[in-house]
């Protein structure tokens, strides 16, 4: 039975993804410049905060949206159509808060209460050492590949939690205020340049306890939050780390979509050949019209797992192996669909699409590189995938 309740949150959702639409011209103006900058333009970012974007994952308790994955997916799919490493810097910040509303209240509290608009960046590898010492653990490392690292006040980082032996019991999630660390400049990248996925360093940092959650607790369904009524932190922590990626891999291919069918409007030819409009070849219409089912199918791929781990967190429920390796798997082909759309775009567009004025070649770029995070590998999330329907226990990563 649907309540007003009920009505009230959908209401709020589609209004999400409305006003993320709403920002793609202003996106889409910036995104030479995120480029160029190799970080979002505080514009994007100072407009995302304004549209309440940042929020998404933010408990309702510091002002947050609290959205499901399907509504977070959404957005950063339009955001996509815009810019891609705002989009992408918008999912990892999105996704890190998430994490950060799975760990004890107390915690959460040092994070939002305060500010509402605080935002988090994560990086899961343990590239870490650690110590054991009362109330905590002292951590020193290097984390790469932190999306987002120029417009963040905090950080979850991966590391080995040790005893006070030094042998390491559990791989945890160390919550860390970014002041404590050192950000260091080190990406320089053909694609996603505008996503400042800097190295953080963290030289004996001190992490109390209650800002540290173990990985390995949480890939089973179990996370320190007190609040275990909230359903969207009884999401499966892998699926969502992975999925999240999903979004601006089809807000990518959507962009190109929109960039070639604006350009065949305007009634250009094919060079070396009879045709005077593109739009009237065969050729271009078939090529067209595959390049939209591949996006259409990699949305309903996307939107299928966020709506399969939406549903086992309402439901208060673990997730099953079988099913948080489907999302994995689903990653995947959401990645090799939108690239494959992209190629045949861009095949129809020809050899302008590589022109600097276009943006056809920073979409191309920018989907190449997002699509690669090893967290979306098609062929891993394939054999895991085979793995689990089989029913071999033995698996290629802990991460499902």
């Amino acid at each position: 039975m649907t309540t007003t309740a009920d009505a009230a949150v959908r209401t709020e959702h589609e209004e999400l993804v409305a006003r993320a639409g709403a920002l793609v011209p202003l996106l889409r103006k910036n995104a030479a410049r995120t480029e160029e900058g190799r970080r979002v333009v505080e514009e994007n970012i100072e407009a995302l905060t304004e549209a309440g974007l940042f929020r998404l994952t933010v408990p309702r308790r510091f002002g947050g949206h609290e959205a499901d994955l399907r509504t977070f997916l959404r957005v950063s799919s339009e955001l996509a159509r815009g810019c891609g490493s705002t989009a992408w810097v918008a999912t990892l910040i999105n996704v890190s808060n998430w994490v950060a509303g799975l760990l004890p209240d107390q915690a959460q509290r040092e994070v939002w209460g305060e500010n509402p608009d605080a935002r988090c960046c994560g990086v899961l590898a343990p590239s870490a050492t650690s110590r054991k010492v009362e109330g905590g653990q002292v951590i020193t490392g290097r984390w790469g590949f932190a999306s987002g690292s120029h417009h963040v006040q905090w950080a979850s980082l991966g590391f080995p939690v040790v005893d006070a032996e030094g042998r390491q019991v559990d791989q945890g999630a160390a919550l860390v205020p970014v002041e404590e660390l050192t950000v260091e400049d080190t990406w320089y990248v053909a694609g996603m340049r505008g996503t400042g996925s800097n190295t953080l360093v963290a030289d004996e940092v001190f992490v109390p306890d209650h800002r540290i959650m173990s990985v390995t607790q949480a890939v089973q369904g179990v996370c320190p939050t007190e609040h275990k009524d909230e359903p969207l932190y009884r999401s499966a922590l892998v699926p969502v780390l992975a999925l999240v990626l999903a979004g601006p891999q089809v807000g990518l291919a959507r962009a190109a979509m929109e960039t070639v069918t604006a350009s065949l409007a305007k009634g250009r030819g094919i060079s070396y050949t009879f045709y005077e409009k593109a739009a009237e070849a065969p050729s271009t219409q078939l090529q067209l019209a595959e390049a939209a089912q591949l996006i259409d199918t990699a949305e309903l791929h996307m939107l299928r797992a966020a709506e399969d781990i939406d549903a086992w967190a309402r439901e208060g429920e673990v997730m099953p192996l079988l099913s948080r390796a489907r999302a994995r798997m689903d990653t995947g082909y959401v990645a090799r669909r939108s690239r494959e759309a992209v190629d045949l775009l861009l095949s129809v567009q020809g050899a302008g699409s590589f022109a600097e004025a276009s943006p056809l070649q920073r979409i191309w770029r920018d989907q190449e590189t997002g699509s690669r995070h090893a967290v979306i590998n098609p062929a891993i999330s394939a054999e895991l995938y085979g793995r689990a329907l089989l029913g071999i226990e033995e698996q290629v990563t802990p991460l499902i």
